[in-house]
């Protein structure tokens, strides 16, 4: 069957992209195909990375998709194929609105380095002229988004969604075409990365020497704290949702003469729990011992994203409001108690 082949193809296409941290980092983004009125689209919570060998696809019907978007609701039903406990992707809606046959989401970190910056429309009109393409302001992922989208496509075709803090979209005939688009909108918007100065690991593990703290697997995490802008840019406020989600808002810094123990324990006493990710200056960064995979992922995307942005770069973070929407969302709640248990 056709169907079954096309679906065979997202699956591979998805697992290659979702293995690039460049692209995708832990759960985050999302693909989809479209079959007459069925929509295959990754389920919440899921790894792209494990599309080939895991089901991470469930089917929801086009119909159903648009009309739980006309009224607001986004708990998408799942169409009769049999019974699963995974829900659609939180951006269903935005895929179920976008006519191309194929739609891939990332979290590429070359866009959203741009995409965090308030002067970057200049740079895109020329960086990406010839493409059908729009840049939108940051609007909450799920319904929010999707209506912003909405109101867009409604003018114009448009392949290419550049999003706000946030990431890329690109819709396509195919499943390569698809990831063709995300490599080009890539090599289009390439900015190379500072070097950073090398972390003081010693030091860091004797910090971390009796606390519920250890160094992160990633190495080039540390370069958010011992590159002085990247920790300036960290400190600063969220860039975008995930690392809301998975590391919480802003990233905390260990204070001159302070330990981990200290600084869980002011968070404790202002009824919040111990910060994910700590910041040491000019030795590294430490993460949690119970951090799940995505977070993990997530330091990683701040490294990659920060060493990105030029000293002269005008960075818009999210909004307190931004983020308590986004921590106070049941549909992210559910998205990190999947990627916990991956």
């Amino acid at each position: 069957m056709q169907d079954a082949a096309d679906l065979h193809e997202l699956r591979l296409m998805s697992a290659r992209v979702g293995r690039d941290i460049r692209l995708v980092q832990g759960a985050g983004g999302n693909s989809s195909i479209k079959h007459g009125d069925m929509l295959w689209v990754k389920a919440s919570g899921t790894w792209l990375a494990d599309a080939e060998h895991k089901d991470i696809f469930v089917p929801v019907l086009l119909k159903q998709a648009q009309a739980a978007l006309a009224r607001g609701d986004e708990r998408i039903p799942l169409a009769d194929h049999g019974q699963t406990a995974l829900r659609a992707s939180i951006e269903t809606s935005l895929h179920a609105l976008l006519p191309h046959p194929v739609v891939l989401h990332v979290h590429s970190v070359n866009t959203i380095a741009w995409a965090v910056r308030t002067d970057a429309p200049e740079e895109f009109a020329r960086r990406l002229d010839g493409l059908a393409w729009r840049h939108l302001d940051y609007y909450r992922p799920g319904l929010p988004l999707a209506r912003a989208v909405g109101a867009v496509i409604a003018q114009d075709t448009i392949d290419v969604l550049i999003l706000g803090n946030h990431g890329l979209v690109v819709g396509a005939p195919s499943c390569g075409a698809a990831e063709a688009l995300v490599h080009e909108v890539e090599e289009r918007l390439a900015l190379v990365p500072r070097a950073a100065p090398a972390a003081d690991e010693k030091a860091l593990h004797e910090l971390c020497r009796g606390t519920d703290y250890r160094l992160p697997t990633d190495p080039l995490c540390h370069a958010i704290a011992t590159d002085r802008f990247s920790r300036a840019v960290a400190t600063s406020g969220s860039l975008y949702p995930d690392h809301v989600v998975f590391l919480g808002p802003g990233l905390p810094m260990l204070g001159q003469g302070e330990d981990l123990l200290a600084m869980g324990a002011r968070a404790s006493a202002n009824g919040l729990p111990p910060p994910v990710a700590v910041l040491v200056p000019d030795k590294g960064a430490v993460i949690r011992t119970d951090a799940s995979p995505g977070a993990e992922a997530m330091l990683s995307c701040l490294a990659l994203v920060t060493a990105r942005l030029p000293l002269s770069a005008e960075v818009a973070y999210l909004t307190a409001e931004n983020e308590q929407a986004l921590l106070n969302w049941d549909a992210e709640r559910y998205r990190q108690q999947l990627t916990a248990r991956r």
